[in-house]
């Protein structure tokens, strides 16, 4: 029997209402969850002696449930003449005292402040089904009614699945009116009808106290459990029930379907007052799976910038090595602590059971997997604000190793790209205490160990102590990859150009960046320097871009693409000596937009090889002005790698997962 109107304008209409009724007969219709569902909510608000009007009742149960467990002074009132003599015949006999009326509730005949709790269960979803202007007026009319016949302090609790125009509109008139406006989440109510129905809404309890002659508008939510929180403005109580909505929308297509098609589901979980998320989730689907096995993997705080979990292309991966049909990848958020991984599946429990696929067995238990029995530890170090690249956060994660702990620099706007990595040494002084050194000795980022064999092909056999070479570096970020050029050849020179002199500050602040005859800095724009420099014919022996850009949307995130533009690569090869090198750290995610980046490299530069190894975001470009033959570039690679591993002993350094720079030569491909 089809119970559902053809267009929504019909929900409030009396027609429709009594054919409604009719067709259902003694069967009652519960909006947004039975009595048991929403009792812990209601009873906060609702006292025995309280005098209560239910608008709207149909033939619900709520008001026989209000009055079964000691409710006396309860009126209900509905539009249809049907539903009401239903209800006062089901009720004559159990319920005496219980009263129907058939009442419009725009007029209600009811005197001034007759009622301390006004409950409305759907009737304004019913009564709104549209925001025109006629519609509106009815609801101002409505509300106007359940103003005039509460009491001062009385309560208006509207239960609703909030629609914005629906939500807008309560906070127009009771907020605006200095009722005390609280909006809380029955997730009860929602938990039922997952169980029954296999979807829900979410369900909100909003509750309007009158308390005429106040000052200020008194706003408060309260949709994680019972923690209620103040609210600053209007949009951001509106905004905190929109991302309700928003990833409930996500969840129930999650419970429907396969989202293979889509890649991945992004989906952030927050905690009450704070503005950071706690947990960040990635979804992902195998293609053509059946949807019947389902893990939660748990990232342990320190590693959500591994290749695997902090990109796309490496969660993917990842979730083809563990052959399960979804997979939901559990961030844990910054500045956010954890005790244990105990606590994170606790806290995780309900919502990773609203992302499991729609094929899962019933009783069906979640398997929780991590790379490791410790939820980690990342220590934020400092916070602070650039005009140039927003909030910059620099962080400590700490190793199993108690004396090493890695520094990291963050910009937040990106927040999954490590802009900075060194090892932290903790060493005692001579007076016993402990004290954190850099260990400018070892290279954290694996890519720069790449860029660095390239300033080593550049240099060739550094035995000649005579053999200065001037080195540029665009983008100093912590100041590492500067650092290792200054140690690991010892006769050379390295600017480092940077835009941001918050930057700088924070290099030579935390990760003991140090400037001297042989390091320096320029603070500029990186282009208009290069530029200058060309026009001045000022020559070095290597230029490296190592600079990242904070806009996802460009399908590059590394270099800026502004800094290939020909003119700039053109002001690029004419700063170059003859044997120079040209190192390029190229990010580029978007498979049609590289073609072009190598052509454009290849109008330029004579000669051009590339570097890509597995796990590692970032791809080498080398590039030359002077051409030379694959067989010739075979040669300098294999000098270049034996002459690194030289400098490494001799000046007593170390580099990051030493194997993928041993199998260099393996992945090199010879471009031009």
């Amino acid at each position: 029997m089809n119970l559902l109107p053809k267009c929504h304008e019909e929900f409030s209409k009396e027609d429709y209402w009594n054919s409604f009724f009719k067709k259902r007969g003694k069967k009652t219709f519960e909006w947004y969850g039975e009595y048991p569902q929403l009792c812990g909510q209601l009873s906060k608000y609702v006292k025995i002696k309280d005098e209560i009007l239910v608008v709207g009742c149909g033939n619900s149960k709520l008001s026989m449930d209000l009055y079964d467990v000691g409710y006396r002074s309860i009126k209900s009132i509905d539009i249809s003449k049907v539903v009401i003599d239903q209800m006062k015949e089901q009720n004559k006999l159990d319920r005496p005292d219980l009263v129907f009326e058939r009442m419009d509730a725009i007029e209600m005949t009811y005197s001034n402040d007759t009622f301390s709790v006004v409950i409305d269960k759907g009737t304004l979803d019913a009564l709104m089904s549209n925001n025109n202007e006629e519609t509106s007026s009815k609801i101002d009319k409505y509300f106007n009614e359940i103003s005039r016949v509460l009491r001062r302090g009385g309560r208006y609790i509207c239960i609703s699945l909030l629609q914005e125009h629906i939500l807008r509109k309560l906070i127009s008139y009771f907020a605006s009116l200095y009722f005390m406006f609280r909006i809380t989440r029955c997730q009860d109510a929602e938990i039922k009808a997952q169980e029954e129905d296999g979807s829900s809404f979410p369900v909100f309890i909003v509750m309007a106290t009158k308390f005429p002659g106040l000052s200020q508008q008194i706003l408060e939510l309260a949709l994680t459990g019972d923690h209620i929180s103040k609210v600053s403005s209007t949009e951001e109580l509106i905004n905190a029930v929109l991302a309700v909505q928003q990833s409930n929308i996500v969840c129930n297509r999650l419970q429907k379907r396969s989202i293979a098609d889509v890649g991945e589901i992004t989906l952030d979980l927050f905690e009450p007052e704070n503005d950071k998320p706690r947990y960040i989730i990635h979804v992902l689907d195998r293609p053509r799976s059946n949807g019947k096995s389902y893990a939660v993997f748990l990232v342990p705080q320190g590693r959500d910038s591994d290749w695997l979990f902090g990109t796309k292309e490496g969660r993917k991966e990842f979730a083809e090595l563990m052959e399960k049909d979804r997979i939901a990848i559990v961030i844990l958020g910054r500045n956010h602590t954890f005790k244990n991984w105990d606590q994170v599946k606790e806290e995780l429990n309900y919502s990773v059971k609203n992302l499991a696929p729609p094929g899962l067995p019933p009783n069906f238990s979640i398997a929780y997997l991590s790379l490791g029995p410790d939820v980690g530890k990342c220590e934020t170090l400092h916070e602070e604000e650039s005009e140039i690249n927003g909030r910059i956060s620099i962080e400590d994660v700490f190793s199993d190793d108690q004396d090493i702990k890695f520094r990291r620099l963050i910009f937040l706007k990106n927040q999954f790209v490590i802009q900075s990595d060194a090892m932290v040494k903790s060493i005692k002084t001579r007076r016993g205490k402990k004290k954190d050194i850099i260990e400018h000795g070892y290279l954290a980022c694996e890519h720069h160990a790449f860029m660095s064999i390239g300033v080593q092909a550049m240099i060739g056999n550094n035995s000649n102590k005579n053999n200065s070479k001037e080195i540029l570096v665009v983008g100093l970020g912590g100041g590492g990859l500067c650092m290792f050029l200054y140690r690991c050849f010892p006769q050379s020179k390295v600017t480092a150009i940077e835009i941001d002199k918050t930057i700088l500050k924070i290099a030579q602040e935390y990760f003991s960046f140090i400037t001297d005859n042989r390091s320096k800095v320029e603070i500029c724009d990186g282009i208009k320097y290069l530029e200058e420099a060309a026009e001045s014919g000022k020559k070095f022996d290597a230029i490296l871009f190592d600079v990242s850009t904070n806009d996802k949307l460009l399908g590059i995130s590394c270099p800026p693409i502004e800094f290939l533009k020909p003119s700039v690569l053109s002001s690029v090869s004419k700063c170059l000596n003859k044997n120079g090198f040209f190192i390029l750290s190229l990010v580029c995610r978007d498979k049609n937009l590289r073609p072009k980046i190598i052509n454009d490299l290849k109008n330029v530069f004579s000669s051009i090889t590339s570097v890509k190894i597995k796990d590692i975001i970032n791809e080498i470009l080398y590039c030359t002005i002077t051409k030379k033959t694959p067989d010739e570039w075979k040669k300098i690679w294999n000098d270049s790698k034996e002459n690194f591993k030289q400098s490494l002993e001799k000046n007593k350094l170390s580099i990051k997962n030493d194997t993928e720079t041993s199998e260099f030569l393996q992945h090199l491909t010879v471009e031009l």
